[in-house]
Protein backbone atom coordinates (compact mmCIF):
# COMPACT_ATOMS: atom_id res chain seq x y z
CA UNK A 1 0.00 0.00 0.00
CA UNK A 2 2.09 2.96 -1.19
CA UNK A 3 2.30 6.14 0.84
CA UNK A 4 -1.02 5.80 2.67
CA UNK A 5 0.16 8.20 5.36
CA UNK A 6 0.19 11.10 2.91
CA UNK A 7 -3.49 10.58 2.15
CA UNK A 8 -4.69 11.51 5.63
CA UNK A 9 -5.25 15.27 5.84
CA UNK A 10 -6.10 17.47 8.79
CA UNK A 11 -8.61 19.60 6.86
CA UNK A 12 -11.28 17.84 4.75
CA UNK A 13 -11.33 20.64 2.19
CA UNK A 14 -7.69 19.81 1.45
CA UNK A 15 -8.61 16.18 0.94
CA UNK A 16 -11.26 17.18 -1.63
CA UNK A 17 -14.19 15.78 0.34
CA UNK A 18 -17.69 16.63 -0.92
CA UNK A 19 -19.32 19.51 0.95
CA UNK A 20 -22.20 17.40 2.32
CA UNK A 21 -19.67 15.26 4.19
CA UNK A 22 -17.76 18.16 5.80
CA UNK A 23 -19.96 18.27 8.93
CA UNK A 24 -19.54 14.51 9.41
CA UNK A 25 -15.80 14.62 8.82
CA UNK A 26 -15.10 17.61 11.08
CA UNK A 27 -17.45 17.22 14.06
CA UNK A 28 -15.20 16.55 17.05
CA UNK A 29 -18.04 15.24 19.19
CA UNK A 30 -19.24 11.67 19.39
CA UNK A 31 -20.22 10.28 15.99
CA UNK A 32 -22.45 7.80 17.80
CA UNK A 33 -24.37 10.61 19.51
CA UNK A 34 -24.68 12.53 16.23
CA UNK A 35 -26.06 9.48 14.43
CA UNK A 36 -28.47 8.64 17.25
CA UNK A 37 -29.85 12.19 17.15
CA UNK A 38 -30.69 11.79 13.45
CA UNK A 39 -32.49 8.48 13.46
CA UNK A 40 -35.19 6.57 15.30
CA UNK A 41 -33.32 3.29 15.64
CA UNK A 42 -29.52 3.03 15.98
CA UNK A 43 -27.59 -0.23 16.19
CA UNK A 44 -24.09 -1.65 16.00
CA UNK A 45 -23.28 -4.86 14.14
CA UNK A 46 -19.93 -6.38 15.05
CA UNK A 47 -18.25 -7.59 11.86
CA UNK A 48 -14.98 -8.82 13.39
CA UNK A 49 -12.90 -8.72 16.55
CA UNK A 50 -9.53 -10.36 16.15
CA UNK A 51 -5.78 -10.13 16.19
CA UNK A 52 -4.49 -9.06 12.79
CA UNK A 53 -1.64 -7.16 11.22
CA UNK A 54 -2.38 -3.45 11.32
CA UNK A 55 -2.42 -1.61 8.00
CA UNK A 56 0.86 0.03 7.00
CA UNK A 57 -0.32 3.48 8.00
CA UNK A 58 -1.63 2.35 11.43
CA UNK A 59 1.25 0.49 13.05
CA UNK A 60 3.30 3.50 14.12
CA UNK A 61 0.19 5.37 15.33
CA UNK A 62 -0.42 2.74 18.00
CA UNK A 63 3.26 2.19 18.80
CA UNK A 64 3.39 -1.38 17.53
CA UNK A 65 6.71 -2.85 16.35
CA UNK A 66 7.01 -4.10 12.79
CA UNK A 67 5.73 -7.65 12.34
CA UNK A 68 3.49 -7.65 15.42
CA UNK A 69 -0.25 -8.15 15.31
CA UNK A 70 -2.78 -5.68 16.67
CA UNK A 71 -6.22 -6.20 18.19
CA UNK A 72 -8.80 -4.96 15.69
CA UNK A 73 -12.54 -4.42 15.87
CA UNK A 74 -14.70 -3.71 12.86
CA UNK A 75 -18.36 -2.76 13.06
CA UNK A 76 -21.17 -1.40 10.92
CA UNK A 77 -23.24 1.43 12.36
CA UNK A 78 -26.87 1.44 11.28
CA UNK A 79 -29.34 4.33 11.36
CA UNK A 80 -32.91 3.14 10.82
CA UNK A 81 -31.63 -0.14 9.36
CA UNK A 82 -29.38 1.60 6.81
CA UNK A 83 -25.63 1.02 7.10
CA UNK A 84 -24.09 4.49 7.35
CA UNK A 85 -20.60 3.95 8.83
CA UNK A 86 -17.99 1.21 8.80
CA UNK A 87 -15.75 1.66 11.86
CA UNK A 88 -12.32 0.12 12.33
CA UNK A 89 -10.48 0.30 15.67
CA UNK A 90 -6.96 -0.91 16.35
CA UNK A 91 -4.75 -1.10 19.43
CA UNK A 92 -1.78 -2.99 20.83
CA UNK A 93 -2.98 -6.36 22.22
CA UNK A 94 -1.16 -5.78 25.50
CA UNK A 95 -3.44 -2.78 26.12
CA UNK A 96 -6.48 -5.08 26.36
CA UNK A 97 -5.26 -5.99 29.85
CA UNK A 98 -4.40 -2.40 30.70
CA UNK A 99 -5.55 0.99 29.48
CA UNK A 100 -8.15 -0.34 27.04
CA UNK A 101 -9.47 -3.35 28.99
CA UNK A 102 -13.06 -2.29 28.25
CA UNK A 103 -12.58 -2.63 24.47
CA UNK A 104 -12.57 -6.41 24.54
CA UNK A 105 -15.91 -6.70 26.34
CA UNK A 106 -17.85 -3.94 24.59
CA UNK A 107 -19.66 -6.32 22.22
CA UNK A 108 -22.40 -4.69 20.15
CA UNK A 109 -22.41 -1.53 22.24
CA UNK A 110 -21.00 1.58 20.53
CA UNK A 111 -17.34 2.20 21.38
CA UNK A 112 -17.90 5.93 20.91
CA UNK A 113 -20.25 6.07 23.90
CA UNK A 114 -17.53 4.61 26.14
CA UNK A 115 -14.82 6.89 24.73
CA UNK A 116 -16.76 10.09 25.31
CA UNK A 117 -18.00 9.04 28.77
CA UNK A 118 -14.50 8.82 30.24
CA UNK A 119 -13.03 12.27 30.99
CA UNK A 120 -9.51 10.81 31.27
CA UNK A 121 -9.48 9.95 27.56
CA UNK A 122 -7.95 12.54 25.25
CA UNK A 123 -8.34 12.68 21.49
CA UNK A 124 -5.94 13.77 18.74
CA UNK A 125 -7.16 16.02 15.92
CA UNK A 126 -9.26 14.35 13.24
CA UNK A 127 -7.68 13.53 9.90
CA UNK A 128 -9.56 12.58 6.75
CA UNK A 129 -8.85 10.57 3.64
CA UNK A 130 -10.41 9.54 0.36
CA UNK A 131 -10.47 5.75 0.13
CA UNK A 132 -10.39 4.18 -3.31
CA UNK A 133 -11.18 0.49 -3.88
CA UNK A 134 -7.43 -0.25 -3.55
CA UNK A 135 -7.34 0.87 0.09
CA UNK A 136 -7.70 -2.04 2.56
CA UNK A 137 -10.35 -0.21 4.60
CA UNK A 138 -12.44 0.20 1.46
CA UNK A 139 -12.12 -3.52 0.78
CA UNK A 140 -13.07 -4.37 4.39
CA UNK A 141 -16.16 -2.13 4.13
CA UNK A 142 -17.18 -3.86 0.91
CA UNK A 143 -16.74 -7.28 2.53
CA UNK A 144 -18.78 -6.20 5.57
CA UNK A 145 -21.66 -5.00 3.40
CA UNK A 146 -21.32 -7.68 0.76
CA UNK A 147 -21.54 -5.17 -2.07
CA UNK A 148 -19.37 -2.99 -4.30
CA UNK A 149 -18.91 0.56 -3.11
CA UNK A 150 -17.83 3.81 -4.77
CA UNK A 151 -14.90 5.85 -3.49
CA UNK A 152 -15.45 6.47 0.22
CA UNK A 153 -14.41 9.15 2.71
CA UNK A 154 -13.12 8.44 6.18
CA UNK A 155 -11.92 10.19 9.29
CA UNK A 156 -9.71 8.91 12.05
CA UNK A 157 -8.14 9.95 15.31
CA UNK A 158 -6.17 8.50 18.17
CA UNK A 159 -7.68 8.29 21.61
CA UNK A 160 -5.27 8.06 24.54
CA UNK A 161 -5.99 6.58 27.95
CA UNK A 162 -3.28 6.15 30.56
CA UNK A 163 -0.76 7.10 27.88
CA UNK A 164 -1.79 4.27 25.53
CA UNK A 165 -3.29 4.87 22.05
CA UNK A 166 -6.40 3.46 20.39
CA UNK A 167 -6.85 4.36 16.73
CA UNK A 168 -10.43 4.70 15.50
CA UNK A 169 -11.27 5.10 11.82
CA UNK A 170 -14.81 5.83 10.66
CA UNK A 171 -15.61 5.23 6.99
CA UNK A 172 -18.74 6.96 5.72
CA UNK A 173 -20.91 4.73 3.57
CA UNK A 174 -23.28 6.00 0.85
CA UNK A 175 -26.24 5.69 3.26
CA UNK A 176 -24.93 8.67 5.28
CA UNK A 177 -26.33 11.00 2.60
CA UNK A 178 -29.86 10.15 3.86
CA UNK A 179 -29.15 11.70 7.24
Amino acid sequence: MPRQESRWKIRPILAGAPAYLHPWLTDTGSLTARLMARCTHFRVQVVAERRARPFADERHLIGLPLGRTAWTREVLLYADDIAVVFAHSVLAPSDLNGAWHMAQAIGARPLGAALFADPTICRSPLTTARLTPRHPLHRHAEQALGERLPTLWARRSRFCRLGRPLLVTEVFLPGIARL
